[in-house]
């Protein structure tokens, strides 16, 4: 994995490059999955289970194709949405992917969320050729293209994000002791190795304690007074947004009151800290590299105005200040670019060879300066993500735009 992206939206050059290509336009060509007036997509998700905070998301999706096809599709062609509730339990990811696959005969699957259940299906996903695109999880193992031609992330890579927290923690709490929680599957021991490298063998003494959980315990709070127990001053904290709703409630329980790190996966107002309690969240840090809906300076700009506008008319009634419902459009909205840069050429194939050819994308609802980029050989589009300190009711950015480049 590498570090090194940065942002979204699209690039004209390659978009004109598309368009003047005559195997994109003049001559139909297609794939399973894929008609004069329709392109089907797949999709699997937590709609219920343990992660099912992340629900929102796959229903995001859904409603962003709905507005797409009420716009007149793509190039003519109507999205075909099919999504499936997985309840983030690898083996029914694997029964939903086969049916979406096999009997749904999708073009490609878009989003499937979770390390583990992404895992279950990797595999079968390159051995059928099948697109796995820009899946709901930022392991590194979705940039290796090399080994997986067919599969790749969205979201900066959990390496890189989690040695961000590390350099800022020698930079700002030098010598303290430091504790780590983390789910028990690849994406926990992703968080856990780039936070180590960011410490450097020197600094992996200040680690107090490290203790695991799984996404199916019921409480972690056993684990948060061990923690406590370790002496630490600093807590880096990568949780599904139950149980880091769960941590942060405890650790303000048993009166722990550590420098707060918080993995980006669970930053959510709505979602995680509103339920743990915002006075118990104040001074949490964390990195982003989307906007978050109640960060009041973003309520002017045009792509926050159009998403609001979005929501009002397709997902009427829904939590607005629920950040996964961004993050929803932001994904949605590169995936729809990469299917505009295929033309009538809608093969997975093509799919494949423009996803792999993204420059200085700017997507809607990520941050300034985050934009996307891949390449045959760079599968990690974005790598560009912003610290931020929860004070009130909001989160605040700090700092500027960091991007990772080289190891």
């Amino acid at each position: 994995m590498r570090i090194g992206r940065r942002g979204f939206v699209g690039g004209g050059s390659a978009v004109a490059a598309a368009l003047a290509a005559p195997q994109g336009f003049a001559q139909k060509k297609y794939s399973d999955g894929v008609t004069d007036t329709t392109i089907k997509l797949g999709h699997t998700g937590p709609y219920s289970g343990p992660a099912s905070a992340y629900g929102t998301i796959g229903k995001g999706i859904e409603a962003y194709w709905n507005m797409v096809n009420d716009q007149g599709g793509i190039n003519g062609r109507k999205i075909e949405f099919i999504t499936y509730d997985d309840g983030f339990s690898p083996p029914k990811t694997v029964e939903m992917v086969r049916k979406l696959v096999e009997n749904d005969k999708v073009f490609a699957t878009f989003q499937t969320l979770g390390t583990a259940c992404n895992t279950a299906i990797h595999k079968f996903m390159n051995q059928k050729k099948v697109p796995q695109l820009f899946v709901s999880t930022g392991a590194s193992k979705w940039g290796n293209p090399q080994q997986y031609p067919w599969t790749i992330g969205w979201q900066p890579d959990y390496v890189t994000e989690s040695a961000i927290y590390a350099k800022h923690i020698l930079a700002q709490h030098k010598g303290e002791k430091i504790g780590i929680l983390w789910l028990n599957d690849d994406s926990g021991k992703d968080y856990v190795s780039g936070f180590m490298k960011g410490l450097g063998k020197e600094n992996e003494k200040l680690v107090a304690s490290q203790v695991s959980y799984e996404v199916t315990d019921p409480t972690i709070d056993s684990q948060i007074i061990q923690l406590k127990s370790s002496g630490a001053t600093v807590f880096f904290c990568h949780a599904t947004p139950k149980h880091a709703s769960q941590a942060i409630r405890k650790a303000a329980e048993i009166g722990w009151k550590p420098a707060f790190y918080l993995v980006n996966v669970s930053i959510s107002v709505d979602s995680v800290l509103k339920p743990a309690g915002l006075d118990n969240c104040q001074g949490i840090i964390t990195a982003a590299f989307y906007k978050d809906p109640t960060d009041a300076q973003w309520a002017k700009t045009p792509d926050f105005v159009q998403w609001k506008a979005f929501m009002d008319k397709y997902m009427p009634g829904a939590n607005q200040g629920d950040a996964f419902y961004t993050y929803a459009y932001a994904v949605s909205w590169t995936m729809q670019e990469v299917l505009k840069r295929c033309g009538n050429e809608l093969t997975r194939d093509n799919l494949m060879k423009q996803v792999a050819g993204l420059k200085d994308v700017e997507v809607p609802l990520l941050l300034p300066g985050v934009k996307i980029n891949t390449s045959p050989t760079d599968f990690y589009p974005i790598q560009s993500m912003q610290l931020q300190r929860f004070e009130g009711d909001t989160w605040k950015l700090f700092g500027g735009v960091i991007t990772s480049d080289g190891a």
